[in-house]
């Protein structure tokens, strides 16, 4: 029996993903930030116990991580965050040098982790990133997705002024660098790197895969 052209395909494409992570586990101790900082609850989705953790290294001017977020992230979550099989982090990786909003949506997202509603904010910064990305102040705009996440805009614009956020984005894009990543969006999981958009059936052999190895 021969598998099918689709199937074959399908079944390199995991392969090489695998042998990309497999590749990568010398890195697993760099992976997570070295001192969680106390925001880190705030960008945590899932069950804390769950088997497996997923970070995501990723930028929000990148036009790939606006792509995962829309594409693949609602099925990620349906059917493994939700159900309590992973857990999910956000790491900040501003990629200042190709994009020049990136480290400013960043802090943006860091204080509203502060106020309580960074994912509120994480889905709103991807939903409009053709409005602000290309904007040569970008402030006046994301403030405004403040009052869209219903958060209070004095203390938004109170923690961005003190710019208290600055050192926690800088701490993150290092520590993603340590792990291994050079592009965005890129995902640190069982000790290796995961770098690219993929769409949830390339996701899916690969959690499925390691879900099924924690049980043995």
């Amino acid at each position: 029996m021969t598998l099918s052209t689709r199937g074959f395909r399908a079944a390199t494409r995991y392969a090489i993903l695998m042998a990309a992570l497999a590749a990568a586990a010398p890195l697993a101790a760099q992976a997570a930030p070295q001192k969680p900082d106390p925001l880190i609850p705030s960008r945590t989705i899932g069950n804390p116990l769950a088997a497996v953790t997923v970070y995501e290294m990723s930028d929000f001017q990148c036009p790939w991580c606006r792509r995962h977020v829309m594409e693949t992230w609602p099925a990620l979550k349906r059917e493994y965050v939700d159900n309590g099989k992973i857990r999910w982090i956000f790491i900040n990786f501003p990629l200042s040098q190709l994009h020049p909003n990136a480290e400013a949506a960043a802090e943006f997202a860091m204080c509203a982790a502060k106020a309580g509603g960074f994912w509120k904010i994480h889905d709103l910064l991807y939903q409009y990133q053709d409005k602000w990305a290309p904007l040569k102040d970008p402030a006046p705009f994301l403030i405004t997705l403040a009052d869209s996440a219903k958060l209070s805009r004095k203390t938004i614009e109170a923690c961005l002024t003190s710019g208290v956020m600055r050192d926690i984005v800088k701490a993150d894009a290092e520590g993603a660098a340590r792990a291994g990543a050079s592009s965005t969006p890129s995902f640190y999981l069982e000790g290796g790197i995961l770098p690219g958009f993929q769409p949830p059936e390339r996701w899916r052999p690969i959690l499925d895969s390691i879900l099924a190895s924690k049980k043995k």
